[in-house]
């Protein structure tokens, strides 16, 4: 069925819950999972900021997401699924189209997200990273909506 399957993870309970179903998936399947994490260093603007402190943010950053994507593929590996890590730096960077290019430039035939299921005026000012994946994914995309925030 899938050879490989992207999931996206980002630490929140959402992204929790769709790494928990893309294991569900990749054992029922036989599949291998590829975790990606895209540091958000839309924040780093370097003319704002002095080079000492944008060089601390950025490590900062850096750290959390080498974090983040050791605990998913601690998960992964507790559950005995076959993984490969992926962080996606770049100043700039859209989670939703580093996504996008990830399955594309992977040979990912699925993905899996978190989503948080925001509806009116919370999806229209914090945007949806899930929605324009979506949109614009050269792949099928599971989004898993965690059921503990209702």
């Amino acid at each position: 069925m899938y050879k490989k399957i992207l999931v996206a993870v980002d630490g929140s309970v959402t992204s929790l819950s769709g790494l928990n179903e893309a294991i569900r998936l990749a054992k029922a399947t036989g599949s291998r999972l590829l975790l990606v994490h895209v540091l958000n260093t839309l924040i780093l603007e370097t003319e704002i900021a002095s080079t000492a402190y944008y060089q601390a943010l950025a490590e900062e950053i850096r750290s959390s997401g080498l974090k983040i994507l050791e605990h998913a593929a601690m998960v992964a590996r507790d559950a005995g699924v076959p993984f490969e890590q992926q962080m996606v730096e770049k100043i700039g960077a859209h989670a939703w189209k580093e996504i996008v290019a990830q399955a594309s430039d992977s040979g990912a035939e699925l993905i899996v997200l978190g989503t948080h299921g925001r509806r009116g005026l919370k999806r229209l000012i914090l945007g949806s990273d899930a929605e324009l994946v979506l949109r614009h994914a050269p792949v099928p995309v599971l989004m898993v909506r965690d059921q503990s925030l209702e």
